[in-house]
C-alpha cells in the first residue's frame, strides 16, 4: 500500500494534525465533557467494573506483545516481510508514545478525579490526563494492524478493542470524554504517519539503488 506523500507533505500534514489535537485540548473548558464523564462514571453499572479493568489493562500486553510476536513469526519463517510489519509495528507505538507524552507535559491537565471529588476512580492513573495514554496506544496499534493487513476480521475487531480501551478510561474514572477522543485521534494519526514515512524511504531507497 503506497503513500503518494512527499516528506514536506507529510511534514505539513503532522503540523495539521497535531494543531487540530491541541484544539481539542479546549474542550476542558466546557460543561459537556465533566457532565458526560459523570453520567458515564458516577452512574454506571459497577458489575462492569472487573471487566472494564480487564480491558484497561490488556493495552500494555498487547501493545508490547503485537510487534514481538509479528517479528518473532518472521524470524522463525525467515519472512522478511514478515519482520519488517513487525518493526514498523514497533516504530508505530514508540511514534505514538513520543507524541502523546510530549503532549502531556505540554497541556498537564490534571486527571478529572482530582479536579472533581465525586468522580470514582477505579484504575490507576499514571501522568498528566490529556491525551489518553490508553487510548491512544490503543488505536495506534488497531490502525497499524489495519493497515498492515486491510482484512474485515482484522480491522473489526482491532477498532472494537481500541473504541473498548477508550470507553473504559472513562468508565473507571481517570480520563475525560475529550481526552479519550484526543487519544484517538493521536492514536490513529501516529499509524499513518509512520506507515507514510515509511514507504516514502523505502521508496527513496529503491529509487536509490536503480540509480545505482
Amino acid at each position: 500500500m503506497d503513500f503518494p506523500f512527499s516528506i514536506r507533505e507529510i511534514k505539513f500534514k503532522a503540523v495539521i494534525f497535531l494543531s487540530f489535537t491541541f484544539l481539542v485540548a479546549t474542550f476542558h473548558a466546557q460543561n459537556f465533557d465533566i457532565d458526560l464523564l459523570e453520567k458515564i462514571n458516577v452512574h454506571r453499572n459497577i458489575a462492569l467494573d472487573p471487566m472494564f479493568k480487564g480491558i484497561t489493562n490488556s493495552v500494555t500486553p498487547l501493545t508490547i506483545g503485537a510487534p514481538i510476536l509479528i517479528f518473532s513469526a518472521g524470524l522463525i519463517h525467515k519472512d522478511s516481510s514478515l519482520k519488517s510489519k513487525g518493526i514498523l509495528l514497533g516504530e508505530t507505538l514508540l511514534v505514538n508514545a513520543f507524541i502523546t507524552t510530549a503532549l502531556k507535559l505540554s497541556i498537564q491537565r490534571d486527571r478529572p478525579f482530582v479536579t472533581y471529588s465525586f468522580i470514582d476512580q477505579q484504575s490507576k492513573a499514571g501522568s498528566w490526563s490529556f491525551p489518553s495514554g490508553h487510548t491512544s496506544s490503543a488505536f495506534a496499534l488497531a490502525t497499524s494492524l489495519s493497515i498492515i493487513y486491510p482484512k474485515w476480521y482484522v480491522i473489526a475487531p482491532s477498532y472494537l478493542w481500541a473504541s473498548s480501551v477508550g470507553y473504559s478510561r472513562m468508565h473507571l474514572g481517570v480520563h475525560y470524554p475529550s481526552d479519550v477522543l484526543a487519544g484517538a485521534l493521536v492514536g490513529t494519526g501516529s499509524a499513518f504517519l509512520s506507515h507514510a514515512l515509511n514507504n516514502c524511504i523505502h521508496k527513496k531507497v529503491k529509487e536509490k539503488a536503480k540509480r545505482q
